[in-house]
């Protein structure tokens, strides 16, 4: 009998408190998710390539998250709870009437929470399994580009840490709920405590609450647009004080001039209950206005999360496609060693398009540390000139350092690169790079005597490349237009030739060569210092076995055949596993950071409206009586749910522009960031709004149904 109550219970509460059983659903899919990482594509991946940083990423970062997780979701639980046991506040009295004892009907109610936590536990698993794999299978393809292998995701240690953990904050909050709520007397339990006087204000209030919170919002946006990194990060810490303040503020002066709008149309006084919605609105916010204010912070941290994952993912997976990368290996090592190692027949199917790159320093004169062979005056003076009018010449100015960035203008990244580097600039054979050339199919070269070309590694400039690239291109063909030279070497005049495609040098990333000259043979033996002398032997997977096997695996088997040689090596998806790394613990995180705020922001507000539903719901009994329809009562009802959800999330898409404005300006150095994330922005903000509309939904059927529940006049 017991068992069939509990049952019974369960099964009643689910059914008539849905809001309640998706978010112990929830909760459960939160903790899935998080926990099941390591079993995800990428994740598998990265274990082959990168598994020191995977391993710390798993037993540091996540763990930490997952713990994060359990602190704000134990709170979401406790509320959710508290909402359910107030609802059924009189039916607990009834049985302590009918002589059960508190002991009994505590572990009563641990059994029911146990068979709904059950049903949620199953339910949570089955969905979170289920974004899991979504997810697994959504960031191979935003990021793996065809080279990760799908496998399922399903997590048997996820499952087990999930139920522990869900199991751990359900028995707490029912522990801690049912203690309190077995310390009132009988009578409390049957009719409920008697209702505090409470005080809405009035208009003048409103203003007066109204204007504080509007003006330390405006002051929190102009710290965060014009002060965001000052005084060491301080300010950013100000700024956010007067926006929760502002926000708290703002909410509920809003909320009480609600009443001065009740008013105002006197026409619409009796219309649809407009006055009673109103009214009811002003109410529910003004005195839930810490938890309505809560909910819009929760949901500005949501939007800006959301925002930056998604830039981080779509930025990333720009720079991970191969772009200017051609070579899957590059070896270093005994020049001659590494050439028979290469040449052996265990590895002689693996290499393809082998290429000896050698490159050096340009020497200096005898006797002349400081001076150098190369002259680059024409040409900087011809960059000088491409300087927009408000940019100066650093030379002229007396700065002490130079800066890269895309942020610069093109000439000015010019300018950097020949003013740091031009003393003693990078020299590359011509024989090489045409090899480089041939591999990438590109059309070789044909350098003379004097001619050389400009290399800007298009690895290390990224965007800034293609306009470095252009211009330089545009100031040569003038040159060699006007039969002019740009540079000389040993006051030996030499041509720049345009347009010539920019591949990277090498396999591996961390060989920052970032400018050459690609001169002739002969040029670079003469003028390259012996000391500074290295060689990298890169080559490429044949194109028939990563049609066989796939790229990633044909890689792997590689670097296997390379281990034992003792040789450096470093490949293309080591490069790609590390970049898609500092991806994973970057947006991955923010994402689900941002989508757990997101739901317990919905939790929040759903459950407070309907806490004060319950406490205001005599009030629709007489309308009832007052000859209100229920259709009437039902939309008034819908109309308060709605804007009691918009209301704090319109002041969170302000204040969560205002800071993705303020982060794209200080943290992106990219100014393409956020165009490159409409696609998956607006697929996020489609989820958002589901998640949103599906709360709302819940709150105004539960509404409608508590309506339904009142004792009707035969009229209504």
């Amino acid at each position: 009998m017991f068992f069939n109550l509990a049952w019974r219970n369960a099964k009643r509460s689910r059914s008539e408190n849905f809001i309640y059983f998706l978010t112990l659903v929830t909760a459960v899919t939160s903790f899935y998710i998080v926990l099941s990482l390591g079993k995800q594509d990428v994740m598998r991946f990265l274990e082959e390539i990168e598994s020191d940083a995977v391993n710390r990423l798993l037993t540091t970062l996540m763990p930490a998250v997952y713990l994060c997780a359990l602190f704000f979701l134990f709170f979401l639980v406790v509320f959710a709870n508290k909402y359910q046991l107030e609802c059924r506040s009189r039916e607990l009295g009834l049985y302590l009437i009918f002589g059960m004892k508190k002991k009994r009907l505590f572990l009563q109610l641990m059994g029911e929470g146990l068979i709904t936590s059950a049903l949620a536990l199953c339910g949570g698993i089955v969905c979170g399994g289920f974004l899991s794999e979504i997810i697994s299978l959504t960031t191979a393809r935003l990021v793996g580009r065809g080279v990760i292998a799908h496998q399922p995701s399903f997590s048997l240690g996820a499952v087990v840490w999930t139920t522990l953990g869900f199991l751990l904050i359900q028995s707490v909050a029912l522990s801690i709920l049912g203690s309190r709520l077995f310390h009132r007397e009988i009578y409390q339990l049957l009719y409920g405590e008697m209702d505090k006087k409470q005080n809405a204000g009035n208009a003048r209030g409103g203003f007066l609450t109204l204007v504080p919170g509007s003006a330390a919002l405006a002051v929190a946006y102009w710290i965060v647009l014009k002060h965001f990194m000052a005084a060491g990060g301080a300010m950013l810490l100000v700024a956010v004080l007067l926006g929760i303040a502002g926000t708290l503020l703002f909410i509920r002066g809003l909320a009480r001039l609600a009443s001065l709008l009740a008013s105002s149309v006197k026409s619409k006084a009796t219309h649809g209950l407009y006055t009673f919605t109103l009214r009811q609105l002003q109410e529910n916010i003004v005195h839930k206005f810490i938890s309505v204010g809560v909910a819009s912070i929760l949901m500005m941290f949501t939007i800006i999360l959301i925002a930056d994952g998604s830039a981080s993912i779509m930025s990333y997976s720009s720079q991970l496609t191969r772009g200017a990368s051609v070579y899957d290996f590059t070896v270093t090592g005994k020049d001659q060693a590494v050439e028979q190692y290469l040449a052996s027949e265990q590895m002689k199917p693996y290499v393809a398009d082998l290429n000896r790159m050698e490159t050096g320093e340009m020497k200096r004169p005898a006797g002349d540390d400081m001076g150098s062979f190369a002259d680059w005056t024409n040409l900087r003076k011809q960059i000088v000139r491409q300087l927009p009018p408000d940019v100066k010449d650093p030379a002229t100015q007396g700065a002490l350092g130079y800066e890269i960035s895309e942020s610069n203008p093109a000439a000015l990244n010019l300018l950097a690169v020949i003013d740091t580097g031009g003393t003693a600039p990078n020299l590359l054979p011509v024989s090489a790079y045409n090899r480089l050339l041939e591999a990438a199919g590109e059309k070789t070269l044909a350098l003379a005597s004097n001619e050389a070309i400009f290399y800007l590694n298009p690895d290390f400039f990224d965007t800034a490349e293609a306009e470095a690239t252009t211009m330089l291109d545009r100031v040569s063909a003038k040159a060699q237009t006007e039969g002019e030279s740009l540079i000389s070497i040993e006051r030996r005049p030499f041509r720049l030739l345009p347009s010539v495609p920019m591949k990277g040098l090498t396999a591996d990333e961390n060989i920052k060569i970032v400018t050459a000259l690609i001169v002739p043979d002969e040029v670079f033996d003469r003028y390259v210092n012996p000391d500074s002398r290295t060689i990298h032997w890169n080559f490429c997977i044949p194109k028939e076995i990563t049609e066989k096997e796939g790229l990633m695996r044909s890689i792997m088997d590689a670097s296997h055949l390379l281990k034992p040689s003792g040789f450096v090596y470093e490949s293309y998806l080591n490069n790609f596993g590390r970049q898609l790394f500092y991806v994973i613990a970057e947006s991955y995180t923010t994402l689900y950071m941002g989508f757990m705020f997101l739901i317990i922001a919905c939790a929040l507000l759903a459950l407070q409206f309907l806490t004060q539903m319950q406490a205001t719901k005599k009030r629709y009994l007489t309308l009832s009586m007052l000859g209100a329809r229920r259709e009437q009562m039902k939309k008034s009802m819908h109309i308060q749910v709605l804007w009691y959800f918009l209301l704090p999330l319109l002041l969170a898409c302000v204040s969560g522009t205002v800071g993705l404005y303020a982060m794209q300006i200080y943290l992106h150095s990219s100014s393409t960031n956020i165009g490159q994330t409409y696609p998956l922005m607006t697929v996020m903000a489609g989820i958002v709004i589901l998640v949103l509309t599906v709360y709302a939904m819940a709150v105004a059927r539960t509404a409608d149904r508590e309506i339904s529940k009142l004792n009707w006049k035969p009229n209504s």
